[in-house]
């Protein structure tokens, strides 16, 4: 239960940059420039800790302090109920609850919203352990550790969090909240993104069932269909309360009853809370590099396969095998695991025996920065519950790393390709497996299948890439040759640049204007913000007719839509007019323009939705000023090496419509000579590379 932290909370570096809305780079300065910035209060010399009412003292003098978000003030009172480990972790459960209270129930708030806070203190608790009871089951109360919400902290923590969902709504709200919980635990935690888990959803086609005996935050259970009775077990008591909130939360609020969600504490390995309990599917992430994870105590398990038991250096190994023993037969277990699991020696054993009992039905290569940890290109492993009598003994190995990432790092992994590479693969082969049907044709450098017995050598090596034949060059000589003569044109059409973009001049040295925020615009009505969320769920590959789903990796590419819209129901759809902005601070804002591949489209995750009202804001002038450098630096918040965007905190200079209008203009040539730009460079790395293969592979000479 969360107790009173110490009276002089203390903030690191970053923090102290969101609180003055500028980059860390600038508090280092500040630290060198000015003598009486305040002393390290702790921390280490790499990572000092300053006391939180010296720094806002400091910036309040130098004029420095910005406006505190609500969400940063929502946290900030969350700092101050520590649980005795001295980490705000204890609380957020309880703010979630309060969230799911108005999810489910605004009324019951509004309700107590009037209340003298003597009342309230009492009221609010018991209409938490009620919600909680009725929603999630009589051990709710404990498993969620719901504090007594007694005194002003509790109070003020729980009018900040009825603004934040006033604003936001209580599910992303809650969303926002799990961020910078993952912000400040990033050593601890390696949430899977949710491209990565609708990936493994997919898979699992659509299950009865979906456990996750290591389900982190939930994301792979928020992945599965919501129509599935989902399962799950965490070894961390908090994060395992976050789950249940989570998938609490994102169930409809007039779905009735108890929501049938099963989340349990405990480490699965050790202590199975499910046993002898089977899923249709079973999807998992489960931990890496465990040492201590029961090799000892678990020597005669009865899930190890063929009674061959891990070794102590293979705890990989051991989660493949418990969730098989899971799988119902003929159920699907979808896991996302290191490399190295698929060639160890020391594992050799235990996938042979995978082989041999026809478990094992495919191994996928997936780029770096699929998932945590990033740096490192994880494999998907695929397996079938033994059937009586399934003699199938064949494996599909896939390459997908060609889907990324490119040069922007993990963010730029090509999510629908990937999805269409390994998804389609999967599915031919899989069909083939259910039907006799002949196996689909291997495509080299991307995918075979192997039989079962040709893998069981001394290595039973499972990597991908050590049994694909090489790629064919991706053209022919007279391909590449028409490949030369359209990047011909593109560089003609650019060749005089002085036509395509605004003639400028120097401006004499002016006063600022006053500037007004979007926040602040969206109050007075002058536009709509629709900030960026899970957004909709998503499905490849694309045809004709259906709704198209927008990315925020598309905006940065300037490519099309290339998912589309995987459910029916309430969406936020892109109009002509509209300004899309992508979540994480790059300077991609785009205007929707009639009939252009972003019009209709439904909003993906990460993107922010602007909606201005022509007659006081031009979106042109609203998009270019969203590109700025300088302008959306001061709107972005740092964390974990992430630069995130703060629609509502972006300023923009009060102008009028004509002056808008003309700037707009401006901004539109530019804007759309960039996009010239990028479709010339894009073919041209098409171009080299096709050349460079080909020679490679001697199927073209100089």
């Amino acid at each position: 239960m969360p107790d009173r932290m110490p009276d002089r909370p203390e903030v690191t570096a970053v923090e102290i940059a969101r609180l003055a809305g500028v980059g860390r780079a600038a508090v280092s300065n500040w630290r060198r420039r000015h003598p009486d910035f305040p002393r390290p209060a702790g921390g280490s010399d790499s990572s000092p800790t300053f006391r939180l009412d010296q720094v806002e003292q400091w910036l309040r003098e130098q004029g420095k302090l910005a406006e505190l978000p609500v969400l940063e003030q929502v946290w900030r009172g969350l700092e101050t109920l520590r649980d005795p480990a001295g980490h705000p972790a204890g609380a957020v459960p309880a703010a979630g609850a309060f969230l799911l209270l108005l999810h489910r129930e605004p009324a019951a708030w509004a309700a107590l919203a009037g209340e003298p806070d003597t009342a309230l203190a009492t009221a609010l608790p018991r209409e938490l352990r009620r919600l909680t009871v009725s929603t999630l089951g009589p051990d709710a109360p404990a498993l969620l550790d719901l504090p007594v919400l007694a005194g002003a902290t509790y109070l003020d923590l729980a009018r900040l969090l009825a603004r934040l969902a006033d604003r936001d709504g209580p599910v992303a709200a809650y969303e926002q909240l799990l961020a910078r919980y993952g912000e400040a635990n990033s050593r601890q935690l390696g949430p899977t993104p949710p491209e990565a888990a609708g990936l493994l959803a997919a898979l699992a086609g659509h299950p009865g069932s979906v456990l996750d005996p290591a389900c982190g935050l939930g994301a792979l259970l928020l992945a599965a269909p919501r129509a599935a009775r989902r399962a799950g077990q965490e070894a961390d008591p908090v994060h395992g309360a976050l789950a249940l909130l989570r998938l609490a939360l994102h169930t409809p609020a007039a779905t009735a009853g108890p929501l049938g969600l099963d989340l349990r504490p405990g480490n699965a390995l050790r202590a199975d809370a499910h046993p002898g309990g089977t899923a249709d599917a079973v999807l998992c992430q489960p931990p890496y590099n465990e040492r201590d994870w029961g090799h000892d105590e678990l020597q005669y398990d009865s899930r190890w396969l063929a009674g061959v038991v891990p070794p102590r250096g293979e705890s990989e190994l051991a989660w493949v095998l418990h969730c098989l023993a899971h799988t119902a037969p003929g159920g699907l277990a979808a896991l996302l695991l290191p490399p190295t699991v698929a060639s160890r020696r020391a594992g050799r054993r235990v996938r042979a025996e995978l082989l041999r009992s026809g478990a094992l039905r495919a191994v996928v290569a997936l780029p770096a920065g699929a998932a945590p940890p990033y740096g490192v290109p994880l494999h998907l492993w695929v397996l079938r519950g033994p059937v009586p009598g399934d003699d199938f003994r064949q494996v599909l190995l896939l390459d997908a790393t060609g889907a990324g990432p490119g040069e922007g790092g993990r963010d730029r992994i090509d999510w629908p390709l990937l999805h269409r590479t390994v998804l389609d693969a999967w599915r031919a082969f899989d069909a083939a497996a259910a039907t006799g049907a002949p196996l689909p044709a291997d495509r080299p450098g991307v995918h075979r299948t192997v039989a079962a017995i040709d893998l069981l050598d001394d290595e039973t090596d499972l990597a991908p890439a050590r049994h694909l034949p090489p790629a064919a060059p991706a053209e022919d000589a007279d391909g590449l040759t028409h490949l030369q003569l359209r990047l011909a044109e593109r560089f003609a059409a650019l060749a005089e640049p002085e036509a395509l973009l605004p003639r400028v001049r120097p401006v004499a040295a002016a006063g600022t204007p006053p500037t007004v925020t979007v926040g602040e615009l969206a109050r007075a009505g002058a536009l709509e913000v629709h900030p960026a969320g899970q957004g909709a769920p998503a499905r490849t590959p694309f045809a004709p007719g259906e709704t198209p789903l927008l990315t925020d990796q598309d905006l940065i590419a300037g490519t099309p839509p290339a998912a589309v819209l995987a459910a029916e129901g309430p969406v936020l759809m892109a109009r002509p007019g509209d300004v899309l902005v992508p979540a994480l601070a790059n300077a991609a804002a785009r205007v929707v323009r009639p009939g252009d591949p972003y019009d209709g489209a439904a909003l993906g995750a990460r993107v922010h939705l602007l909606r201005p009202d022509p007659g006081q804001l031009d979106p042109d002038h609203l998009a270019g000023r969203l590109r700025a450098t300088d302008a959306t630096r001061r709107a972005s918040s740092y964390a974990s090496g992430t630069t995130r965007l703060d629609i509502r905190r972006f300023e923009l200079p009060r102008l009028p419509i004509e002056r808008q209008r003309e700037l707009g203009a401006a901004f539109h040539r530019i804007a759309e000579f960039e996009a010239a730009l990028q479709q010339a460079a894009a073919l041209a790395r098409t171009l080299t590379q096709g050349l460079t293969d080909g020679l490679a592979a001697g199927t073209l000479e100089p």
